[in-house]
């Protein structure tokens, strides 16, 4: 009894073992035949990057060791703790663009943040709609080179063409406000990304960047994200500094409307506007 017992359990997992590994290779004939027919990988979906055991992504780029800077790059990194603070962001966040001027994230700092994005492809272009802030960002696969008169933005601008099963990527022309990670480091206008996305299974998207800004850095380096899908999840509306703005909103009322309450009452037609002429 013992014997059949351990027979039955032992079929189950080999069956298990079987049907993970035939799983396995429909994705990777999908991917084959999606190449066969001409068309390029489909890419779309809700991707976030997993979370460490502690809850957090490591919040830069270079996680194991500081990224080659510049002297000033280094000394500036010092004086706001850059990947010192907790889960690795910066020691001092008051210098961040973000908190202190409801700044965009930008590209790529918005490639390594725990908020899901959500790629839709077509055949001119690739969308990065992004959670934080509802930023989107275009990479153009239509052949086009970057602009000559080029207007520095903070997602940059994204040229991409297909590599096989990979999305090559070239992007350039960043402004130079925005922190390149929540760890603090920085780089200037100069800064140049070139990556490689591709879907390595279905569940499973892997971004390769190369990062090269010369007057931030003294070499070029890279670095790797590997992002889950998540069929189940869609892109929440995200406000950025909505309570400054909700705040800012309330300090307006108070001087035109003092006796109604917050949130107002509506129609505003309804509400009679008070005696300024005659108003003490």
């Amino acid at each position: 009894m013992k014997w059949f017992a351990l027979r039955s359990i032992l079929a189950v997992v080999g069956l298990l073992v079987v049907l993970g590994l035939l799983l396995h290779f429909v994705s990777k004939l999908g991917v084959a035949l999606q190449q066969a027919a001409g068309s390029p990988p489909d890419l779309s979906g809700v991707w976030a990057a997993p979370r460490l055991p502690n809850g957090f992504l490591p919040s830069n780029f270079s996680p194991d060791a500081p990224p080659p800077m510049q002297p000033w790059a280094v000394k500036r990194c010092e004086m706001i703790g850059c990947a010192k603070g907790p889960a690795g962001r910066a020691k001092d966040d008051t210098m961040d663009p973000y908190l202190i001027s409801c700044a965009p994230f930008g590209v790529p700092r918005l490639l390594n943040h725990v908020d899901p994005f959500e790629i839709i492809q077509s055949k001119t272009r690739v969308l990065m709609i992004f959670e934080t802030g509802n930023s989107i960002r275009q990479i153009w696969t239509d052949g086009r080179a970057h602009p000559s008169d080029l207007d520095p933005s903070w997602m940059g601008d994204a040229v991409g063409h297909w590599d096989g099963d990979t999305l090559a990527v070239d992007t350039i022309g960043f402004k130079d406000k925005s922190w390149l990670d929540n760890a603090g480091h920085p780089h200037t206008d100069a800064l140049h990304i070139t990556e490689r996305i591709r879907r390595v299974d279905h569940d499973t998207l892997e971004d390769g960047f190369t990062f090269d800004d010369p007057k931030a850095y003294s070499r070029s380096w890279t670095s790797k994200i590997i992002y889950k899908l998540h069929p189940d999840w869609s892109v929440r509306e995200d406000i950025t500094c909505e309570d400054r703005i909700l705040m800012d909103l309330k300090a307006r009322k108070d001087r035109v409307y003092p006796s109604q309450p917050y949130p107002m009452d509506f129609p505003l037609e309804a509400i009679p506007l008070p005696d300024v002429a005659n108003a003490k």
